[in-house]
């Protein structure tokens, strides 16, 4: 019975090995899960899952194969993005509308049909009867009316649902997905360079018991400065215009990266970055700072992060005077290399989902001039990026 999950894990991309199967059958040949669901369930996480970002598979593929749920189409591996499932907007339907909703035919059509949504889907609707979104007679979303419907977030109100996507606890951890405070700090520590700085405050106590020794038993304390993460980080942030949908995502990486970096500058920009960055948004039209001024201000030791989705018009990159908001008398992929022939470690997040970037122009502009050192804003991309950035 066992292989055949084995397999199950495998394909929804669990790298689990025979080791680690031979491992758990050992286990309960030993008794350690007996007669216990909850017990099994751990035990068998414990021994074939070795990241946690693999969690969220393991539970969709170990409740697919030992409770018999549906498997879900491969476009639901991403997730739906939150402000889809707003749930400002609730539809109230007579019973006379109730009854003439039809149904779509089954578990499996629904989902075939929900997977043509998702594809097709490229923005939130509330109170319709087609797309993933809130109230209406849609069979997808939340807070609506349909006999047959999959609830995707939210809370039940009719009690209608064929499918329940929720008790997900780990789909955060999954190093697909938009990431969270938590995830950031984690990916982002690997970019800690300890070094000892300041005054010798903190016992360091292997040297004090050797000293100790060598001094016939006396006691010689020693002490050394407390250790602190000397990795340095300039971050520029794109804002405002298409990245409003991102604020979130953006906010808590700045968040998780003023937390682990105690050499930490950050800079807004909008669109591409030109002759002037700026520190406070509120204050961005009378309050600048010179990017020229940036370049001599900072070591080359400093390590460089943009974030922006790259979506612009072409010209805001390549052209004189081509900011949407200013006359730049330089382009913007001038500033641009200008900052990596300063820094020359540096790397691009873009929040925006991978598969539209070929499709931007301007964003196949800025991948080139970072020399393909643009990294989707997920857990995965962001250990890519770090660890180029801690070479």
């Amino acid at each position: 019975m066992l292989v055949d999950f084995f397999y199950i894990l495998r394909k929804a991309q669990v790298p689990v090995s025979i080791k680690e199967l031979l491992t758990l059958l050992e286990a309960l040949e030993n008794h350690l899960a007996f007669a216990s669901w909850d017990d099994f369930y751990l035990l068998a996480r414990t021994c074939l899952v070795k990241d946690e970002k693999y969690f969220d598979r393991f539970d969709l593929a170990f409740g697919h194969y030992f409770k018999g749920l549906a498997e879900l189409p491969d476009p639901f591996d991403n997730v739906v993005p939150e402000q889809w499932l707003e749930s400002d907007f609730i539809k109230n339907l007579t019973e006379e509308e109730k009854a003439e909703i039809e149904k779509l035919g089954g578990l499996d059509k629904l989902m075939e049909t929900l997977a043509k949504r998702f594809e097709e889907q490229n923005e939130r609707h509330a109170g319709g009867s087609k797309w993933i979104g809130t109230g209406g007679t849609s069979p997808f979303g939340h807070s609506g009316y349909n006999p047959e419907g999959v609830r995707i977030g939210g809370e039940s109100k009719h009690k209608r649902a064929v499918k329940v996507w929720e008790k997900r606890q780990f789909r955060d951890l999954d190093d697909s997905v938009e990431l969270g405070t938590r995830n950031l700090k984690v990916a982002l520590r690997k970019l800690r360079k300890f070094a000892r700085t300041g005054a010798a405050d903190e016992l360091d106590l292997d040297d004090t018991i050797r000293s100790t020794a060598n001094n016939a038993g006396l006691l010689d304390l020693k002490m050394v400065p407390e250790r602190h993460n000397a990795a340095k980080v300039l971050l520029f942030f794109d804002v405002g215009g298409s990245m409003d949908p991102y604020i979130r995502q953006c906010e808590q990486l700045f968040s998780a990266a003023r937390t682990e970096f105690k050499h930490l500058e950050y800079f807004y920009f909008h669109n591409c970055v030109y002759e002037r960055v700026w520190k406070d948004n509120k204050r961005r039209w009378n309050e600048h700072i010179d990017t020229f001024d940036l370049l001599h201000t900072y070591g080359r030791d400093y390590r460089v992060i943009f974030v922006g989705d790259a979506a612009m018009a072409p010209y805001e990159v390549t052209e004189r005077y081509g900011s949407v908001e200013h006359r730049n008398p330089e382009p913007g992929s001038v500033w641009l290399r200008r900052i990596l022939d300063t820094w020359d470690k540096a790397i691009w997040l873009n929040p925006s989902h991978q598969r539209y970037w070929d499709y931007t122009a301007s964003t196949q502009m800025i991948k080139n001039i970072m020399d393909n050192k643009m990294y989707p804003l997920t857990l995965e991309g962001l250990e890519d990026g770090i660890r180029y950035l801690s070479k």
